[in-house]
């Protein structure tokens, strides 16, 4: 696996802002295989970009390495669009790479992380104190 730049987790980031969706809900679930169909609380944690620019959706799957890439389903009159989807623990991973450099939604992200690794949040709101994080990983003056 090749090692993700500063520059491109900045770049992803900005586009997850903007493209991008969460998705951080407890929901219940039937188990169907297991005699009587019991009913179980569980969580569904994914994140998720798609656009109509198949190359940009592509670039988001082979930064990362992980997830699933496909045409998304659209509306017959609508221009074909391509998605990129992690769920669970590599959306734990991307979370955390593009954290420092996300704005919109850096809740979410924090959600994500916060619920893999709960003992980091004894020390704070935050995963880490995100303008301290900020200036170590400045590239330019």
């Amino acid at each position: 696996m090749s090692e993700i730049t500063i520059a491109d987790a900045a770049y992803f980031a900005g586009l997850f802002d903007g493209e991008g969706s969460v998705y951080y809900k407890k929901t219940k679930q039937k188990k169907h295989k297991r005699p009587g169909k019991p009913i179980h609380n569980v969580w569904v944690i994914r994140m998720e970009i798609a656009m109509t620019d198949k190359a940009t959706i592509k670039w988001c799957h082979d930064l990362f390495q992980c997830g699933h890439f496909g045409e998304r389903k659209v509306k017959p009159e609508y221009k074909r669009q391509w998605r990129w989807r992690v769920a669970h623990r590599d959306a734990l991973r991307v979370a955390k790479i593009i954290w420092p450099y996300a704005q919109v939604k850096l809740h979410k992200l924090e959600q994500i992380i916060d619920h893999y690794e709960p003992r980091i949040q004894d020390l704070g709101d935050n995963v880490v104190d995100l303008e301290t994080e900020r200036i170590i990983r400045r590239v330019w003056p």
